[in-house]
């Protein structure tokens, strides 16, 4: 935990098992960090990225309002589930600022995908580091996501910073989570099951 908590707070790039599937992540404030996960990955950074958050509380910090719906959902829910909420507190094109999200982790509409882990690792890191972390699947755009960490790229590996113990693997579901995304008039709309 030690040495991946430090690899975030100096602005480089994760390789870690969440919840769901191996990621790649980084600091989701820190738009240079961001930058190179587009470029590990070989995506094109008008799509943008899933990130994770401790709580709720940590969620608002960087939303203009959470729609009464997501509160329900978070609690509810049981399944790995991501949320777009519209009103992304984000830093403005090429600047940064730690008190807002990436300018590159944000869609052009202005929402941004959250989800609270259920894994422990996931939830204790987001936590220490004060910020959210981008989780994006630890493969080249277009690729199978990897359900377990022998299932990654050799490549991908090479290209970040740090990675995880890889015992700290522990059931992952090895499939993304569903993803929904919510207006705040109360629209709903189910983007990925």
């Amino acid at each position: 935990m030690t040495k991946v908590l430090e690899t975030l707070r100096d602005g480089g790039v994760i390789l870690y098992p969440t919840d769901t599937i191996w990621g790649i992540g980084c600091d989701a404030t820190n738009p240079d960090s961001v930058a190179r996960i587009y470029e590990i990955k070989k995506r094109s950074d008008s799509k943008s990225l899933v990130l994770l958050a401790s709580d709720l509380d940590m969620v608002a910090r960087y939303i203009d309002t959470i729609p009464e719906m997501a509160i329900d959902l978070v609690e509810v829910n049981d399944a790995p589930m991501t949320i777009i909420y519209p009103g992304a507190r984000a830093a403005a094109k090429g600047t940064a600022d730690r008190r807002l999200l990436a300018w590159n982790t944000v869609a052009e509409d202005g929402s941004v995908g959250i989800r609270i882990p259920a894994s422990g690792f996931c939830k204790e890191l987001c936590m220490k580091l004060g910020r959210p972390i981008v989780s994006t699947s630890a493969n080249i755009s277009g690729e199978p996501s990897p359900a377990s960490f022998k299932d990654i790229p050799e490549a991908i590996k090479a290209a970040v910073d740090c990675i995880a113990d890889p015992s700290l693997e522990s059931n992952p579901t090895g499939k993304a989570s569903q993803i929904i995304k919510l207006g705040l008039d109360g629209e709903v709309k189910i983007i990925r099951m």
